[in-house]
């Protein structure tokens, strides 16, 4: 009598919606790569890109989950972080080295505070030149890149809430509510020009999607070693 072959059930690709901690200097590709090895299935997509320096809230889905992505990625979102102020980059963060520096010996608190009001509300933000915005059909970051001029269409977002939480100048550090494709770089960039010093994003954490929180979410570490990987691993081991 020949053995029972028994099927390995992946709830995986039954769909599953997963919250991350994305960890500094991983794409989100770099993330969607590793969850999909780990779960052991094909069809995985993140609902809203972080930047390589960018740590926080990754959204993954999974099998037929994938198809709420579209609706994940239009929600608010909310990020911490800290500007610099006095220097600007061409990428707006520390992706490119230091272009100009500016004194700030003129700020204060209650200056920087005054200038967040700016930015509340809908306003018009034009993305940074180091950015995944196309540009007939080609990706601004890569013209940058080569030294290639480029100008990009200014759009429209909305800043729910613009909190400074600390200042240690030249280190300002925030919270911010904002609508989809808002790019907290352009913010510090606007944010230097604001208060005439310049200013750049030196870290940045987002910390929620609508009703999604970054308390909530895995470590990649803790996800590969729990339970339900294990058990997947054993049953493809077992085959």
């Amino acid at each position: 009598m020949k053995d029972t072959i028994v099927p390995v059930t992946n709830p995986f690709d039954e769909g599953m919606v997963l919250l991350f901690n994305k960890p500094k200097d991983w794409t989100s590709f770099d993330a969607v790569k590793k969850v999909r090895n780990l779960c052991r299935t094909k069809k995985v997509g993140h609902a809203g890109t972080l930047d390589p320096l960018a740590t926080g809230l990754l959204i993954i889905c999974t099998g037929p989950k994938t198809k709420e992505i579209q609706f994940i990625q239009a929600d608010e979102k909310e990020y911490t972080g800290t500007f610099f102020l006095g220097a600007t980059t061409a990428s707006y963060d520390l992706e490119t080295e230091v272009e100009q520096t500016f004194d700030i010996s003129h700020i204060d608190e209650s200056k920087i505070k005054s200038a967040t009001k700016k930015f509340i509300g809908k306003i018009l933000q034009i993305p940074p030149l180091h950015s995944a915005v196309k540009v007939n059909g080609q990706r601004a970051y890569k013209m940058a890149r080569r030294g290639e001029d480029h100008v990009l269409d200014a759009k429209e977002i909305l800043i729910r809430e613009f909190e400074i939480t600390n200042i240690q100048l030249p280190v300002v550090e925030f919270r911010v509510v904002c609508s989809k494709g808002t790019y907290i770089r352009s913010i510090a960039n606007d944010f230097g020009k604001a208060l005439n010093a310049g200013a750049y994003l030196q870290s940045l954490c987002r910390t929620r999607i609508g009703n999604y929180f970054l308390k909530d979410a895995w470590e990649i570490k803790d996800f590969a070693e729990s339970e339900l990987i294990q058990s997947l691993k054993t049953q493809h081991n077992d085959i």
